[in-house]
């Protein structure tokens, strides 16, 4: 980076609050020059505001980051307002020589900080933006035609090739302080954690921050992942990382998470198998994250065009009692409710969750990924419009809309003793293994509570999923193969 006046550099964070590996932050370093972190709260429509959950956890990360911040000499500057006219002020106060900051892929990031560089570059501030989030960058992984990739498979295949010199950068050790620190915000002041009421009591389970980030990352490789391949897949067990919320925020990266399970391998402390399979979750990541880049109107239109026309239906009642956790199946509402106690679910309860909510009720996929928006800790852009559209089927690389997940056997499947259902529904915590799953046929044992919700469903499986294929023949003019789960 050419930096052709006095001053110090600006390093605009956004999801990306770590020190260490954060390529952005380490150039700031390496000029030598002062260092201003500055987080800004933006929350105008211009870019997609977070929802109430990912606020919560913003709140916790960023006051981990001050701190982390402050043990090495340095200070986080808040600001909160439209980016344009907060990095106005701030450049008028602290007279920058240079801007740096991590890369993001949507197309309203990319357009505002397109717009950025050219008018710092205008006013003769150095500029210079780096990839802190993804193993490849969206642009850097094409087929043999020089296309991305439309198919997950071949694009891991592709993708894993490119990784074979990973490295991360550790972090710095000082950061320059400048003459004058430019005045900013206090973080109570922005209000990020709930009250009246306040519904995050259950979140808890959660540290936000990078050393909360690394110390999720040294358990799961120390233990779960050791089983990782054949416990995925059952929400009754704690056998997943639970790093997505620390990825997206940028607590951790994915070089490190790449680097720190290929050396668990190398070392010996955990399997090959297991760890590739958590591995390809990674790609799933960057998967997601190149079809938004290459499809930016993806968070509003259907990837497959054919499903434009696809006769969605408008239930409120149905909706609403879906987002209570009160559907009558057990698995689905479990789901439900843990997204809503603790801002995570399980993510085969999500596939399971979303199938019913765009299958049996025939609710547009985007009533759930607003709500998944507002509700998940995690809430990722990339990752929420891509995994709701490869449950409804509109995506890339999806699943067939005609493969409906039967909540019964789903539950029954991966929830066999019911584990995952007693600690959410625990209204049913008392019904037999065998009937845990299936409540209205033991309605009698129910109290009056639970058989309001539990002394049937709210739609029988096999008449919507009847309903659902006679809606994917209309749209297709096919005949559908027969496939329940």
């Amino acid at each position: 980076m050419r930096i052709d006046r006095d001053g110090p550099v600006i390093v605009w964070l956004r999801n990306d609050l770590r020190l260490a590996d954060n390529p952005a932050l380490a150039a700031a370093a390496a000029t030598g020059r002062p260092v201003i972190p500055l987080y800004i709260l933006d929350q105008t429509p211009s870019v997609r505001p977070m929802g109430a959950a990912s606020l919560w956890w913003l709140d916790k990360s960023l006051t981990a980051l001050a701190a982390s911040l402050e043990a090495i000499g340095s200070r986080l500057i808040l600001r909160r307002g439209p980016t344009r006219e907060v990095l106005e002020d701030l450049i008028a106060h602290a007279q920058p020589a240079a801007v740096v900051w991590n890369r993001l892929y949507d197309a309203a990031s990319i357009d505002r900080d397109g717009g950025l560089k050219a008018w710092l570059k205008d006013e003769g501030i150095a500029c210079e933006s780096f990839n802190a989030g993804l193993l490849n960058e969206p642009w850097t992984v094409k087929n043999g035609a020089g296309q991305p990739y439309k198919v997950f498979t071949p694009y891991w295949r592709a993708a894993r090739d490119r990784l074979h010199h990973v490295q991360v950068e550790p972090a710095p050790n000082a950061l320059p302080a400048p003459a004058r620190w430019p005045p900013t915000e206090a973080l109570e002041s922005w209000r990020l954690h709930p009250t009246k009421p306040d519904w995050s009591t259950r979140f808890d389970l959660w540290t936000p921050g990078e050393g909360g980030a690394a110390e999720r990352l040294d358990d799961f490789l120390s233990s779960p992942v050791q089983h990782y391949d054949r416990q995925r897949d059952l929400p009754g067990v704690e056998a997943t990382s639970r790093l997505s919320p620390h990825l997206h925020f940028g607590e951790i990266g994915p070089r490190q998470v790449w680097v720190a399970a290929r050396n668990a391998v190398e070392a010996g402390d955990a399997p090959a198998g297991p760890v590739e399979t958590f591995l390809s979750e990674v790609g799933w990541r960057e998967f997601n994250h190149s079809i938004l880049f290459h499809n930016p109107d993806l968070p509003k239109a259907n990837f497959r065009p054919e499903f434009d026309g696809f006769p969605w239906m408008r239930d409120d009642a149905a909706f609403e009692a879906w987002t209570r956790g009160e559907t009558g199946y057990p698995i689905v509402d479990a789901g439900l409710r843990e997204l809503w106690a603790t801002g995570f679910m399980h993510n085969r309860v999500r596939m399971i969750a979303a199938s019913f909510l765009v299958k049996h009720l025939l609710i547009d996929w985007r009533a759930g990924e607003a709500w998944f928006w507002d509700a998940l800790v995690d809430a990722d852009l990339a990752n929420n419009v891509g995994n709701w559209q490869w449950v409804a089927g509109s995506g890339a690389d999806a699943a067939p809309y005609f493969r409906i997940f039967n909540p019964i056997a789903q539950g029954q499947k991966f929830d066999p003793v019911g584990a995952y259902v007693r600690r959410w529904v625990p209204e049913l915590a008392s019904l037999p293994d065998a009937l845990i799953h299936e409540p209205w046929k033991a309605s009698a044992q129910l109290d009056p509570a639970a058989r309001r919700i539990y002394g049937e469903p709210i739609v029988g499986h096999p008449a919507a999923r009847e309903r659902a294929l006679a809606a994917y023949r209309g749209l297709k003019g096919e005949q559908i193969s027969r496939e329940g789960r």
